[in-house]
């Protein structure tokens, strides 16, 4: 570890959503220089948790660690400052100028967006939609399991099953999703305990109900507009309320794996 921080590592970070944060947060914690990149309007639900927030104001702050949103003549003095910096850059036109020692795609889009081999010396898929020497040098299992956070060096990751992770007893239900297209009205605050039947959002005039009792721990950002299907935010059944503060136990994991293949990979 020393002989490989006795120069700064950088790594940019595709995605700045919960996960995409957690992993962000380990890497920071370890002495790793972040940069993240995120969409225009991000659409990531745990925002208390996640990064993409700085692009709404300004900055955000996770764990103790800030994440400043900058344009890219700003990159360099935010890292200075000990930050982590974020980019509005959905196309990764950043990447050539930056030249990251690694590339973690984070956005779990559940396929590959664009990620190719040569984008860093080491480049990292999370989850689904990644073949470890084929699109990266390494992928990251996501699927809560046995596996979760296990590295691979060769084939892709679980498949997506369609369903949420079960927490609590609850996976489908827990998961609030637009029942129309429209554009969104939180009325419940990330935090909140909620019970089932509660209305807790509108996508136009169209109410969302909770489908079960627990903690709001998710919703987008009030005055996106989305379509039909869309995560909304998300409801956790184990009603801890201070949980929508601190990076969840999937996301330390996967920022454990990640952090192993950069260790083992460079």
């Amino acid at each position: 570890m020393a002989n490989l921080l006795a120069r700064p590592v950088l790594v940019v970070v595709r995605g700045a959503g919960d996960l995409a944060t957690g992993v962000a947060v380990r890497l920071h914690r370890c002495g790793f220089r972040v940069v993240m990149t995120e969409l225009e309007k991000p659409l990531a639900v745990r925002r208390t948790v996640a990064f993409a927030q700085a692009v709404y104001d300004d900055e955000a702050t996770v764990e103790g660690i800030t994440a400043r949103c900058v344009e890219f003549r700003d990159v360099r003095g935010v890292l200075a400052s000990g930050a982590v910096a974020v980019l509005v850059d959905p196309d990764g036109v950043s990447l050539a100028a930056l030249q990251p020692d690694v590339l973690v795609d984070g956005r779990m889009a559940k396929r590959n967006l664009g990620t190719r081999l040569d984008d860093a010396s080491l480049v990292i898929g999370l989850g689904p939609g990644f073949t470890a020497s084929e699109d990266c040098h390494a992928v990251i299992e996501t699927n809560r399991g046995h596996n979760l956070g296990r590295v691979i060096w060769q084939g892709p990751a679980e498949a997506n099953t369609g369903v949420p992770g079960r927490i609590g007893g609850a996976d489908a239900d827990r998961v609030l999703r637009a029942p129309v297209a429209g554009v969104v009205q939180p009325l419940r605050s990330i935090g909140d305990t909620v019970e089932a039947g509660e209305v807790v959002a509108r996508v136009g005039a169209t109410e969302v109900r909770a489908r079960l009792a627990g903690v709001l721990r998710g919703m987008l950002y009030p005055g996106l507009e989305v379509a039909a299907g869309t995560k909304l935010g998300d409801i956790d059944p184990r009603a801890e309320p201070a949980h929508v503060l601190t990076v969840s136990d999937k996301s330390l994991a996967i920022g454990g794996g990640v952090l192993e293949a950069i260790l083992a990979g460079l």
